[in-house]
């Protein structure tokens, strides 16, 4: 391999970086050719932090925001703005010796099959925030430590969880990564944490899954909650998508924590290749064994992370507490658990445990009651995007009015209709393809009162689905939002579908909904 300067002649040479050499923000990153895919908010920060570590950098993207283009060459970049469905010119004459990649590209996706073909090293966002994770130190010179989180639903809560528990426990702590906030933004922040909590979408650890021990990160705790079916369009395969998941317990130091609920992620765990001395540590809500948090008697312990975890427990909170907050669904509690055992593997008492919970507030679109009147209860979970998620909503609420329907993913809804489709009051199915739903109805839930709304304007969706939902509920009766589908067939995101739903309810009833 060649030293780490390389020259312009080296393009046509052929030599290549040592990239392994690359393990710090204080390497020699100068004149690596680094092509960026992607120009949303995790592409530009890849490439400003490539930029600034002064690497070569080309953005390579198939539309870009004007503000996004305008900052490119700002920054020192080059930007290409063309359509992807073959390799760009400009990107093969670029030679790459990395390319990292947005989680948007698929594995399927041309570029990233050429880049494979290649032989170019194709690393993500996170693999690069690893290797740069020494940019601000610790008091004690270390960076700070990662928490990686993953499952196909409750992420998002999770993680706002495990932050809001550890910065109650005198850490500081950001949830970055997927719930918005690039890990890389994160990494460069100059005040600096003590740990990181990075959500990781399926996307994320794929790539993830291709790094060598360099840029594979090692975190101190991590968590698979939950695995069902979805995105696999993208990922190919039900087998695929697991196994991404998996990912998240790879070289885990402290405490691989998995949901005693889930077969699949105990497997996970059992399969991990960890570091020596991580112990595995479950939750649901059952009675805990020695190594578990769980509930007993109507109150959240902490089994795990005792002294004689054998014969002892620590109160963590009560489930009625929860209720008073809102928080007692079981698919929440669950969040909840999970997100202690991440806190107490960082030392975080119960009592800050209590406090962060005390102050915690659930996401807009998550299990949010958006109006009760005349007895009806009308509830907002768009954020339930996948059938797993909204079982565990129509768990919370049985006998529900249940709007359902939106763009599966390639998943199969059958399932879900066959174990919760009995259970409703009626079923208002929305979405441009809605035939799979109703089919699913025919077959396994027949008798269920089944309404399509078949407005293809998306203004007209949810207030004809109101006006359905008011004519079927009756006094103590619950509206459920819970579609266990993405919403880009008719809806700019899972918030607009949400509160277009919380907007036509209102309107209905006359009141104004309350800001967000």
């Amino acid at each position: 391999m060649a030293g780490l300067g390389v020259s312009g002649d080296d393009r046509m040479s052929g030599d290549v970086r040592d990239l392994d050499a690359l393990r710090s923000w204080h390497a020699d990153w100068r004149g690596l050719r680094v092509a960026v895919l992607g120009l949303s908010m995790t592409g530009f920060s890849a490439a400003d932090t490539l930029a600034e570590l002064g690497a070569d950098v080309l953005v390579v993207t198939e539309k870009a925001s004007e503000e996004y283009a305008r900052l490119v060459p700002v920054i020192g970049a080059r930007l290409v703005v063309e359509p992807l469905q073959e390799v760009p010119a400009a990107l093969v004459e670029f030679a790459p010796e990395v390319i990292v990649a947005s989680p948007g590209f698929a594995p399927h996706h041309p570029l990233i099959r050429w880049a494979q073909a290649s032989g170019i090293a194709l690393w993500g966002d996170v693999e690069l925030a690893w290797r740069v994770r020494d940019k601000v130190l610790r008091a004690d010179g270390s960076p700070a430590d990662w928490v990686l989180i993953t499952g196909t639903n409750g992420k998002t809560t999770t993680t706002r969880l495990t932050a809001s528990m550890l910065v109650a426990g005198g850490l500081r702590a950001a949830p970055v990564g997927n719930i918005g906030v690039p890990v890389l933004d994160a990494v460069r922040d100059p005040a600096g944490f003590d740990v990181l909590v990075v959500e990781l979408s399926s996307h994320q650890l794929w790539y993830l899954s291709l790094a060598d021990e360099v840029g594979a990160p090692s975190p101190h705790a991590s968590v698979c909650l939950n695995l069902a079916d979805d995105h696999l369009q993208w990922h190919g395969s039900a087998r695929a998508y697991r196994d991404a998941k998996a990912v998240v317990y790879r070289n885990t130091r402290v405490a691989c924590v998995y949901n005693k609920a889930d077969i699949a992620t105990r497997q996970m765990v059992e399969e991990a290749d960890v570091v020596e001395g991580c112990r595995a540590i479950g939750f649901d809500l059952g009675v805990p064994g020695p190594s578990d948090l769980g509930i007993v008697d109507g109150i959240l312990v902490d089994r795990a992370f005792v002294e004689d975890r054998h014969r002892s427990a620590l109160e963590l909170t009560t489930l009625a507490d929860l209720a008073s907050r809102g928080l007692a669904a079981p698919h929440m509690v669950a969040n909840i658990l999970a997100a202690a055992a991440l806190a107490r593997s960082l030392d975080v008492p119960p009592a800050a445990i209590r406090d962060a919970l005390g102050t915690f507030r659930l996401d807009p679109h998550r299990i949010e009651v958006v109006a009760v009147s005349d007895g009806v209860t009308w509830v907002d979970d768009s954020k339930a995007t996948n059938p797993h998620a909204a079982a565990s909503s129509l768990a919370a609420f049985p006998g529900a009015v249940w709007v359902v329907g939106g763009d599966l993913k390639g998943v199969d809804i059958s399932d879900l209709v066959a174990a919760r489709g009995a259970g409703v009051r009626a079923a208002i199915v929305i979405g441009v393809e809605r035939s799979g739903i109703v089919e699913a109805f025919a077959r396994h839930a027949p008798a269920i009162p089944l309404f399509e709304v078949d407005h293809t304007q998306t203004e007209d969706v949810m207030a004809q689905v109101v006006e359905l939902a008011a004519g079927i509920a009756r006094d103590g009766d619950v509206v459920l939002l819970a579609p266990a589908a993405a919403s880009f067939d008719q809806f700019a995101s899972y918030s607009d579908r949400g509160t277009r739903f919380a907007r036509a309810v209102h309107d209905r009833i006359g009141e104004q909904p309350s800001a967000e």
